[in-house]
């Protein structure tokens, strides 16, 4: 058997004893083509092949495998099964379907497009775990120049057909070894903590999708979803010892889903199906060991998609819980009796919308968590806030925590979160808002993170509680970063009604595409990669070290008083979303609460009692924690008439008398009554401005952020003076920008010097880019340079454009200097107009990447991506636009044909977050572009992301619209560029910007 065999053979395994015997054939597929006698192929050359061949009984598995210099159709019976172009990389799918007993017909039709043709084809049957047959395509197959009627079918006399001639066996250049086994990233470059082994256990065939969700049954075995391409879900049985014994698809129409469960003698899934997206549930057959029932529980709207609808987990209330993101609707027939209401934006002055278009004009809640009965019957809404968690989980004390994700878009600006883990308890809101209206985590009415992370993408999230690891991780909670390859291990420590928590990296590797995690019931953590269109892996972690010392380890009274307080919450939070006589007298003096998430539990359930009720004691209350809460409570509930005596009541507060979260408390409760219950009239704001002017500045970035916001908006006379002068002093970008921001839409207020001075600090700011310092850890512990995010220009660009149209006809005269726009420098060309080299397609590189790791030039690959144009749509290196996505971790992220393939086919895997919309309108025209906005009467479409071109379509005027298969990245970009040009562009993609990258070393 010949090496190419044996990795061919390799390849095409059923996950263990399913293909065991394949690897004793003795025949290697042949590339073949018609027997022309000598002539040479020409392009547009079609040639016609067949093979009969017995499936001497009923076929449980069949695997068709097959590449083409340049184009095949392949037929099974008469059906066209494949119909795919080129030769870099084989193309599998399952055909079990369509083979029957006895004699099949395998018929494929070639085209050629160049001087060179030829096909192979490889047919893997497989009858039982120890029964197997391959058909091949070799010099037994039989074609012809011309095609002929029923070629197809099995009844079709081939006497005038020619053998065909074999170009070599699998293996031969130019194509190489096509059917190599896709490998997922070796364990063996992995890093983990001490102690701790990995093990790539399967990595995914072409056939099974690339890998975003999973699962596990009471029997052990995992469910695996892919992303998209592949309807069926995939179920995987583990041995004892952790390795793969079988895959299997669950032939139900079900699929796509980014949230799987098994519970209640069912398959819950989160994905596609019969009715379109929702959450399905698919019973399970106990005597025949399959599902074989398909039923809809919910449509949830806008629920496709990396910010749709996602995880689902059983809670210890035997309820379902299900987290979607942010672009996802909340459902319009929740129960009134939601413990999560009267949300809304919350936004003192006029919010900035991304720069890019990213989530415009998307309403509160943001990501939220739904709670249904198992049947799907009602449903509440529980929690929200979030951005886009993908993953949830319960702890053994029956407490939920989520993985948040970050905008990586707003890098350096004021309202940048890190992806952090949240403590989700009932009616909680976390503050995420679209473009700048994200809140701060000290807001009274927000609930604020367990630990803040950094930078990265959270996917899969599991407590260790059912791993035989050391208690110190058996405790601790997963969560997994897609973006830089890195999973957490959270440690939790309990404080009050909710936790403390550290964090530590457990394991890290390039690439590794993490998306979601399980724990076997061997004890053993499973986890998967993929998503994207990237290469999945089955990956097993053990732990075989020491036993590892118990570390701060809370006392048992520690722990019980932490136990009466989560008690407590949970006794408040019963009262949430219903109205109940007792809940006044049973929750108000937790208002007073030293513990947050206490004092919040004790407003959400005061708050869903009739107002009248609760007012006149909430302007009454002295005890200060009280008496804030209860006032942040009237402020968001009451009306117009209670404006006055609460802000009059909030005088029995004083600043000076206050700590610092009471201070920041104080504000927001102001600040809620002008957003909620309207601008103060003449008297009360001229109180309101004297009692707060006084105070600003503050010695606090964070109490001086929320007193410019109330001065502004007041028009205090000396407010732009102020705000002016603590922007010369702010030592970060960040705190700069919160200035900027909120001066720009200010009117009436200034003098020309001092119009003159925030103008000019557009001109002068990037000698002014310092970081806060956790800012500049998040990203070296993400192993990169900090770098603006990619919106952070336009955001800018926008801000100087609100604060000129602010001004009036006479300022905008006497500032036309200032303001007059500042012409780029021409840029110099960096390289000679290039000659057309070669039309590139991924056959023609792939064999040699290996070459990118080494003797590649740092200089010559960033002058190929200038040349490209690569700057104009991406960020790298803190350079670059923002039409596409940001590139400088892309190597955490993708392998070198992944980055390849990105390049030369850019329209096979389009992130959403990029894609175009094509609507048709009813008069027979049609507009294409990035969908920025849509509210009922329009949508707004950015159809030229370089010019910033926007178009409005009203929504009376759309036929249909449909999203489009083009990628906004052209294809062709490399045709004026040689291959080890290409090469040294890949290498310095993957360096992250770095000249000292081991590519770039000298032998």
């Amino acid at each position: 058997m010949t090496t190419h065999r044996l990795q061919y053979k390799r390849a095409l395994l059923w996950l263990g004893l399913w293909f065991l015997a394949l690897t004793s054939h003795a025949d290697t597929p042949q590339w073949i083509w018609h027997d022309n006698h000598g002539a040479k192929t020409a392009p547009g050359e079609v040639r016609y092949f067949r093979k009969e061949f017995n499936a001497r009984s009923n076929v449980e598995k069949a695997i068709l495998s097959c590449a083409a210099d340049d184009h095949l159709e392949i037929y099974l019976n008469g059906k066209k099964v494949m119909d795919e172009s080129g030769w870099a990389k084989a193309v599998s799918m399952d055909v079990t379907k369509d083979i029957h007993r006895g004699t099949n017909v395998l018929a494929i039709r070639g085209v050629n497009d160049t001087e060179l043709a030829a096909v192979i084809v490889t047919l893997d049957l497989a009858f039982s775990k120890r029964s197997h047959e391959t058909i091949i395509t070799d010099t037994s197959w039989r074609s012809s120049a011309t095609e002929e009627k029923n070629w197809t079918q099995r009844d079709f006399d081939t006497a005038n057909w020619t053998p065909v001639v074999s170009l070599g066996n699998v293996g031969t250049k130019p194509w190489g070894d096509v059917f190599a086994a896709p490998q997922a990233t070796p364990a063996d470059q992995l890093t983990l903590l001490p102690g701790f082994k990995a093990e790539l256990i399967h990595s995914a065939q072409p056939w099974e999708g690339s890998w975003v969700c999973m699962t596990i049954d009471p029997k052990g075995r995992l469910i695996i979803s892919p992303q998209q391409g592949v309807k069926n879900l995939l179920r995987v049985t583990l041995s004892k010892q952790g390795r793969v014994e079988k895959i299997e698809n669950i032939d139900l129409p079900v699929g796509s889903a980014m949230g799987l469960l098994y519970a209640f003698d069912s398959l819950y899934v989160n994905g596609q199906g019969p009715s379109g997206l929702g959450l399905y549930r698919l019973h399970y057959n106990h005597h025949l060991d399959k599902f074989d029932e398909v039923t809809l529980l919910k449509n949830i709207k806008d629920a496709s998609g990396e910010h749709g609808s996602h995880a689902v987990v059983l809670g210890p209330d035997k309820h379902l819980y299900i987290v979607s993101g942010n672009f996802t609707k909340v459902p319009t027939d929740i129960l009134p009796t939601s413990p999560h209401k009267n949300f809304a934006e919350d936004q003192l002055l006029p919010r900035a919308e991304d720069g890019n278009g990213f989530g415009v004009g998307i309403k509160p809640p943001g990501g939220f968590i739904l709670r249904t009965d198992k049947d799907g019957k009602q449903w509440e809404l529980y929690c929200a806030g979030m951005r886009n968690t993908y993953d949830f989980a319960f702890n053994p004390d029956g407490e939920m925590f989520g993985f948040d994700s970050d905008m990586e878009w707003d890098w350096g600006l004021p309202w940048y979160r890190p992806i952090r883990f949240c403590h989700l308890v009932s009616g909680g809101d976390y503050g995420f808002r679209e473009g700048s209206g994200k809140w701060p985590k000290y807001y009274p009415d927000s609930l604020p993170s367990a630990v803040d992370v950094g930078i990265g993408s959270p996917t899969g999230l599991k407590f260790g509680t059912d791993s035989n690891f050391p208690e110190k991780y058996k405790t601790a909670l997963y969560g997994l970063d897609w973006a830089y390859g890195r999973i957490f291990a959270v440690h939790f420590t309990p404080k009050g009604a909710t936790y403390d928590a550290t964090f530590d990296t457990f394991l890290k590797g390039k690439p590794l595409n993490l998306t979601d995690i399980e724990f076997g019931h061997d004890g053993a953590m499973y986890f998967i990669t993929g998503g994207r269109g990237t290469q999945s892996g089955l990956y097993r972690v053990t732990y075989d070290g020491p036993k590892l010392p118990e570390e701060n380890v809370p006392s048992h009274r520690e722990l019980k008083a932490a136990e009466h307080a989560r008690e407590l919450r949970h006794k408040l939070e019963a009262f949430q979303g219903k109205q109940n006589p007792k809940t006044i007298k049973f929750a108000w003096p937790y208002l007073n609460s030293d513990d947050r998430f206490i004092r919040y539990a004790a407003r959400i359930a005061i708050e869903s009692q009739p107002v009248m009720q609760w007012q006149d004691r909430a302007l009454s209350e002295t005890r200060t924690n009280a008496g804030l809460t209860a006032l942040l409570a009237l402020a968001r509930c009451g009306g117009k008439e209670t404006q006055t005596p609460l802000l009059q009541a909030l005088a029995k507060f004083p600043l000076d008398g206050l700590d610092e979260s009471q201070k920041l408390a104080k504000l927001r409760v102001i600040e809620l009554s002008f957003i909620r219950q309207g601008h103060p009239d003449a008297d009360m704001t001229k109180f309101v401005m004297d009692k707060l002017d006084r105070h600003y500045p503050a010695d606090d970035e964070w109490l001086n952020r929320e007193l410019s916001e109330l001065l502004i908006y007041l028009h205090a006379p000396d407010a732009v003076e102020k705000t002016l002068a603590l922007l010369d002093k702010a030592p970060t970008q960040e705190e700069q920008i919160h200035y900027i921001l909120h001066l720009r839409k200010l009117t009436n207020d200034w003098t020309l010097d001092q119009h003159e001075h925030y103008f000019n600090w557009f001109d002068h700011r990037d000698g002014r880019t310092n970081h806060p310092a956790a800012m500049l850890k998040w990203f070296a512990d993400a192993d990169r340079d900090y770098a603006d995010g990619s919106s952070f220009p336009k955001y800018i660009a926008n801000m100087r454009k609100d604060a000129i149209d602010s001004l009036t006809p006479d300022e905008r005269t006497s500032l036309a200097s200032v303001i007059a726009e500042k012409k780029p420098e021409e840029p110099k060309p960096t390289v000679a107009v290039r000659k057309f080299v070669r039309q590139w397609v991924m056959a023609d590189l792939q064999p040699q990447l290996d070459q990118v790791t080494h003797g590649r030039s740092f200089a010559r690959g960033k002058e190929v991506f200038t040349a490209a144009q690569c700057f104009q749509c991406h960020r790298f290196d803190n350079q670059g636009g923002a039409v596409g996505p940001e590139l400088t971790a892309i190597a955490s992220r993708f392998n070198h044909h992944d980055i390849l393939e990105s390049i030369l086919e850019p329209s096979k895997v389009i992130s959403e977050q990029y894609v175009n919309t094509t609507v048709f309108k009813k008069d027979g025209d049609d507009v294409t572009g990035r969908l920025l906005e849509e509210n009922d009467q329009h949508l707004v479409l950015l159809t030229d992301p370089l010019k910033q071109t926007k178009v409005t379509v009203l929504k009376s005027d759309v036929q249909s619209r449909q999203i489009s298969k083009v990628s906004p990245m052209p294809e062709g970009l490399m045709n004026n560029f040689t291959q080890d040009e290409i090469l040294d562009l890949i290498a310095y993609l993957e360096s992250g910007g770095k000249e000292t990258a081991a590519a770039f070393e000298k032998k």
